[in-house]
Formats: structure tokens, C-alpha cells, sequence
């Protein structure tokens, strides 16, 4: 029932691959990528994968993993969830550093909105970063299935970092 639910309710009669795809003015397909890893950012899409790619070079950061959020303007707005690399602290001026580093690498269009240190993600049991539940604890929404779910700690350590966070903005 799981399987019809996700794979062909979506567009009915249609199998739903959960891939992005553009058509261009040829009639061409470009495949642009998991539909949950392609952001729309002020008319460009970028895949959260090169943003990621972009944040490890930094030499603070271990690893990083990257959202969309929902943005009335610009379409949507970059989340990044990072573990620092062992001697690194989090501080304002890192915070700046990564966004800088951003802007110089990929450009201005890719400025995160946030930028929060965590010291795990959620992972599959295979090690794929779980974004869909990084997602779900930023939006406030359901997190779903977590049968994959290697550790249950690091759901709610990105939810103490985002809730902090917000704290700190109210003020």
C-alpha cells in the first residue's frame, strides 16, 4: 500500500520517480536530480549537493547537509546543518566565514538564510543523510518513517540547534 501511495498517487496514471526534470524549448529532457535536492533559489535551481560540496571545503567543516525552506520571495531559502572538524568552534565569525566562502564559491545567490552546528545528522544505516527529517524538524511538519534511521539522537540534536537558534532570533 506504501509503494502506491509514494510511487503512483502523486500523478495519477504516472509513476513518480522522485526526480526533477526540466523540458527545454527542443523538446529535451535535462534530468536536474533527486526532487528533494534541487533548490529553486531566486529563479535558480541548485542542487543541494553542490552546495554541500562547496560548505566541506571550508576547512572547519566535517560534513554538512543542506534544505530548502520555504521563502514568500525568493522561492526558497538555504538551511545548512554542520559538524564541525575536531578543534573548531561554533561562533558568529565562522558563521560568516562559511556564508562568505558561499558567496565566492558558488555565488551571492546561495547565501544561507542559517547556518547551524550540530555534532550529528541523521543518517540511514548505510550513511545517506537523512534531509528529509532535517526538513521535517525546520518546517514544524511530520517526520515520518525513521525505520532507517541509524540514530535517534541526532534528530534531536538538529532540532536543539534549530530551536535555539529561532530562540535567539526572537530576541
Amino acid at each position: 500500500e506504501r509503494y502506491k501511495k509514494t510511487y503512483w498517487s502523486r500523478f495519477p496514471g504516472l509513476y513518480f520517480a522522485g526526480d526533477y526534470a526540466m523540458k527545454d524549448e527542443e523538446g529535451y529532457f535535462w534530468l536536474l536530480g533527486r526532487a528533494d535536492e534541487v533548490l529553486k533559489i531566486a529563479g535558480h535551481r541548485i542542487g543541494t549537493a553542490e552546495i554541500e560540496s562547496a560548505v566541506v571545503e571550508h576547512p572547519a567543516i566535517a560534513e554538512a547537509a543542506v534544505i530548502g525552506k520555504p521563502d514568500p520571495i525568493k522561492g526558497e531559502t538555504i538551511l545548512i546543518f554542520a559538524i564541525l572538524k575536531e578543534g573548531y568552534k561554533t561562533s558568529d565569525r565562522l558563521v560568516a566565514e562559511v556564508r562568505e566562502h558561499l558567496r565566492k564559491t558558488i555565488g551571492p545567490v546561495v547565501t544561507p538564510q542559517a547556518v547551524y552546528f550540530v555534532h550529528s545528522l541523521p543518517k540511514t544505516r548505510s550513511g545517506k543523510i537523512m534531509r528529509r527529517v532535517i526538513k521535517a524538524v525546520a518546517l514544524d511538519t511530520a517526520i515520518g518513517d525513521l525505520s532507517t534511521l541509524e540514530d535517534e539522537a541526532s534528530v534531536e540534536e538538529v532540532r536543539k540547534a534549530y530551536e535555539e537558534f529561532k530562540k535567539v532570533m526572537e530576541k
